[in-house]
């Protein structure tokens, strides 16, 4: 058995493995490392010994089995010549169209592809955008002629944040577009409807039902998520409220509703065997009611898996089903560590791209704190009180072994989770659930999930507006996690109060763990990579300072919520100041986000805040400046008597100084060439060690007699990938090359760090996290 073992888990380190090279190598090195392996593998399993080579085998076999399965993923990428230019395709929609507000997603698979008039090779799955009319039509299986332009797969790149590239790798998308449309373009034509995609099919029928029932789509969108796992419906508001209690994953089809949903299954079917088996003896002598039961049931929850969208959780959820029924058939009887690494080994085989994502880790350390702790299959068994019972036990459970690993990549717990869920967990499972999926059946029904959902709401907005709700701490360091998993798992465990309170001893270095910051008189500073718009974080010894909030994201987003926040959180900083250069929306546009987060801190402000602004705020102007830790920050522009001229809102940005005139840190905003000449001709002396580039790089900044005057040591450009500006400007570019100034730019860089301790480097999180999935583009 111990070979089984050490099977699944080589297996698993050797996928891991590849999964962390920055590049891939040449198939033929896969091709070997796979031949390699299986010799060894096959070796090592017909002598029955050699343990050490068996995990050899196995983890190279893994490793070249993942390589050359990206080998060939990615011979399909978009060619960059192709990149931005209009092609005619053809092809089918593959999946759900997802639809918002302003436009409409969905999965294309490319039949053909022409570019001025001469075919040429695209990749076949893409994600298209198509704004305006004739979105609404749209249904998975019909075939299309549009004119498209295509991107490959590119996100931003910050630390712990989302990484879309991985996203799309997985999920087999090699390009992304938008379906253009207008003057001197072909108009979009529907060739034919097929029958190709029937789940999507089916799960868009049921969409258009729910929606055309309940006539509310933001109120159906719940119930929509557990029907077809479609959260397209939900908004950022109730989403805001799911993470803030700690029940988002009873709004996604997770482990626990298949594994219900299969329970439920299994009961009916051999309900419905047992009755069949009066008017047929023979069928219950041919298939015994366990065995219809148990198959029908796995059978049932596996269409229930691939309807919902066939998930990380919903895959270990069949794939532990399928293995635990199979013994239980068989009269077998296998440790859980074997079954559990076994399945982890399966998805990994399936995708090993889920291994580096979050929440595949989540759903197996939850699953195996629950076997370690009481097998949590063998609800039902003993009455619908007692399920009720270990459900809202077990999840207690999960909650706090899983806190560790939730602060680790999310550095946030919720303090109401456990509360929330002793009502969500049953009310969703029992009620809101069977509900939303026998309304498919009897629509009426989904009536009653919508006020089964609205009720949810309620009690779940009401826990979110305490005090306190969540907390926030830093991103732990992963040894430390595991320790804090751990510890979890041994103060909710079975063992007397004598050996359970040491896991608060495990669970104390999470808690306290705080990351280094710089020593006194030195400082740190960050520029996130934000797209089209400016977000720095600065950070002394005590004290934090953001300048600017970056641009919109979406109709409903910004860079604030989605970039700054988060990582001001995983460090576990709260930023006693804040500096809004000017009101363009590239630069304020996260003001209220960011002051709703840190209330405390103070603003500086170029131009009038809000009418409805709270937050201490004052005017920016030359001259002032103040000393945190040994660092000092002096503002250079605008001068007081700037205020109430005519001067553009580039022109009045605020432009801060930040450190010692041999090691200085300047940020300008989007000040024009003829601030920047004013300022060298005040400021003859004035040097800056790191630059960040006016107006992201743009000609009308970043003018000769600025950069002769600064002599950056670094230039530092904040601008978004394929901006329709051209930043930064290749004049700009032949400026600091013809001075020989090394500059980056954070689309092919990521988030740019530097230290003052270390003038002369900048760290690019691209290069530091690269992995060959990302953009080829990186320094």
């Amino acid at each position: 058995m111990h070979r089984w073992w050490m099977g699944a888990l080589a297996f698993l380190l050797g996928t891991s493995a590849q999964l962390h090279q920055a590049s891939l190598w040449p198939w033929v090195f896969y091709a070997l490392a796979v031949a390699l392996g299986m010799a060894g593998w096959l070796w090592a399993w017909r002598r029955l010994r050699g343990c050490l080579l068996l995990v050899l085998a196995l983890s190279t076999l893994a490793f070249g089995l993942t390589g050359a399965r990206a080998v060939l993923y990615q011979q399909g990428s978009l060619a960059a010549e192709l990149e931005g230019q209009d092609l005619v395709v053809e092809g089918w929609i593959a999946g759900l169209p997802r639809l918002g507000d302003t436009h409409t997603q969905f999965e294309w698979v490319t039949a053909r592809a022409w570019h001025a008039g001469q075919p040429v090779e695209v990749p076949r799955r893409v994600r298209l955008s198509w704004r305006g009319d004739g979105a609404a039509a749209l249904r998975p299986g019909q075939y299309w002629r549009l004119t498209v332009r295509l991107q490959r797969p590119y996100g931003l790149s910050n630390p712990g944040g989302f990484d879309a590239e991985l996203w799309m790798w997985e999920q087999g998308l090699q390009a992304s577009g938008t379906v253009r449309r207008g003057r001197g373009i072909e108009d979009p034509r529907l060739l034919a409807s097929t029958w190709r995609y029937p789940v999507s099919q089916a799960r868009q029928v049921m969409r258009h039902r729910l929606l055309a029932h309940t006539g509310d789509e933001r109120g159906a969108g719940v119930v929509l998520a557990l029907l077809a796992g479609d959260q397209g419906f939900i908004s950022p508001a109730q989403w805001d409220v799911f993470r803030l209690t700690g029940v988002t994953h009873l709004v996604v089809v997770s482990g626990m509703h298949v594994t219900f949903f299969s329970w439920l299954a299994m009961t009916a079917v051999g309900l419905i065997w047992r009755q069949a088996g009066r008017y047929a003896p023979g069928l219950l002598m041919a298939v015994p009611i366990p065995v219809a039961a148990g198959c029908g049931g796995v059978v049932l929850g596996l269409a229930y898996a691939v309807f919902s969208g066939w998930g990380v959780p919903a895959q270990r959820a069949v794939f532990m089903l399928t293995a635990l029924v199979a013994l239980q058939l068989l009269g077998r009887r296998w440790p859980w560590p074997l079954i559990w690494l076994g399945v982890m080994a399966l998805v990994a085989l399936i995708d090993p791209w889920a291994m580096m994502r979050a929440g595949f880790w989540l759903s197996f350390v939850a699953v195996a704190v629950l076997f370690a702790v009481g097998n949590p299959l063998q609800m039902g068994l003993a009455g619908w009180r007692a399920s009720v019972y270990r459900m809202v036990r077990t999840q207690a459970l999960v909650t706090v072994a899983l806190a560790p690993l939730t602060l680790m990549w999310f550095g946030q717990f919720s303090v109401v989770g456990l509360l929330a869920n002793l009502l969500a967990i049953p009310w969703v499972t029992l009620v809101l659930t069977p509900l939303a999926l026998a309304g498919a059946v009897f629509t009426p029904l989904w009536t009653l999930a919508l006020w089964a959902s609205e009720a949810l709401l309620v009690w779940l907005q009401w826990l979110s507006s305490w005090p306190m709700a969540a907390v926030y701490r830093p991103a732990t360091p992963w040894p430390l996690a595991l320790v804090g998993v751990l510890g979890g798992v041994l103060l909710v465990s079975r063992l007397p109060w004598a050996y359970r309170g040491w896991g608060v001893l495990l669970l104390w270095p999470v808690l306290a763990y705080q990351p280094p910051r710089p020593a006194h008189g030195a400082y740190e500073w960050l520029a996130a990579d934000v797209g089209q718009g400016t977000a720095v974080i600065v950070r002394t010894h005590l004290h934090t300072l953001v300048y600017d909030t970056g641009p919109p994201m979406g109709s409903h987003s910004n860079a604030a919520e989605r970039v700054i926040i988060p990582l001001l959180r995983r460090q576990g900083e709260s930023p006693q100041r804040v500096v809004i250069s000017h009101g363009d929306a590239d630069h304020a546009s996260g003001m209220t986000s960011l002051a709703s987060a840190f209330p405390a801190a103070e603003w500086r402000l170029s131009f009038p805040p809000p009418r409805d602004w709270t937050a201490p705020a004052a005017p920016c102007v030359a001259g002032e400046s103040w000393e945190w830790d040994g660092v000092v920050f002096r503002f250079l522009h605008p001068r007081s008597e700037d205020y109430g001229s005519r001067l553009s809102s580039n022109a009045m940005s605020c432009v801060l100084m930040i450190g010692p005139a041999d090691n200085a840190l300047l940020l300008t905003g989007d000040i024009t060439m003829a601030e920047e000449n004013r300022l060298a001709l005040a400021y003859p002396d004035l040097r800056a060690q790191v630059l960040f580039a006016g107006h992201h790089g743009s000609k009308t900044s970043n003018g000769p007699v600025w950069l002769n005057t600064l002599q950056p040591g670094w230039v530092v450009v904040q601008s978004g990938h394929r901006n329709r500006y051209g930043h930064p400007s290749a004049e700009v570019v032949q400026r600091w090359q013809a001075r020989q100034i090394p500059w980056v730019n954070t689309p092919s860089c990521g988030a740019a760090f530097g230290r003052s301790t270390q003038p002369d480097r900048v760290i690019c999180h691209r290069s530091q996290r690269a992995r060959y999935w990302h953009h080829a583009d990186r320094p």
